[in-house]
C-alpha cells in the first residue's frame, strides 16, 4: 500500500504525459503530490478493516462505499472525474457509470488484510466493484 501512494505521487506530475518514456527522472519534484488515486487507496483500506477478516461482498460494498464518501468528501480537489465527484456529494450509493480504470489499482490492502489467496481475490473484486 506504500508502494501504491509512493507511485501515485511520483508519478503524478507524469499521469497526462504522453511524451518521452525515459527510466531516467527524479522520483520526487515540486509538484509531486498524492492524487484521488491515494485517497481513494486509503479509503478502501478502510473500508476493508471495517469489513473484517472474512470477506462477505455486502458488507464490503458498504462500507467501502461508506468510507469512499467520508475520505473524498475531505480531500475533494485531489482529481476525481465528474462522475465520481456527482456520486461522492449525493446520498447515492448505486453504480455512476465509471470507466473502471482505477478501481483495481485501489485494492492493494487486500492483499496485507487477508490470509489467503480465495479471502484476497473476493475482498479485492468485491472493493473494487464499488
Amino acid at each position: 500500500m506504500i508502494g501504491a501512494i509512493l507511485g501515485d505521487m511520483i508519478g503524478s506530475v507524469y499521469e497526462f504525459d504522453r511524451g518521452n518514456k525515459t527510466k531516467e527522472f527524479p522520483l520526487f519534484v515540486r509538484k509531486s503530490q498524492f492524487t484521488d488515486d491515494s485517497v481513494m487507496t486509503i479509503a478502501v483500506a478502510e473500508g476493508l478493516m471495517e469489513a473484517g477478516n472474512h470477506p462477505d461482498p455486502e458488507v464490503i460494498h458498504e462500507t467501502v462505499i461508506r468510507s469512499m464518501k467520508k475520505w473524498g468528501r475531505a480531500y475533494p480537489d485531489a482529481g476525481y472525474g465528474a462522475a465520481f465527484i456527482h456520486w461522492l456529494f449525493t446520498d447515492y450509493t448505486g453504480p455512476y457509470n465509471s470507466w473502471g480504470n482505477g478501481s483495481a489499482m485501489r485494492t492493494s490492502s487486500a492483499g496485507w488484510l487477508y490470509n489467503t489467496m480465495e479471502e484476497t481475490r473476493a475482498a479485492a473484486k468485491a472493493a473494487a466493484e464499488v
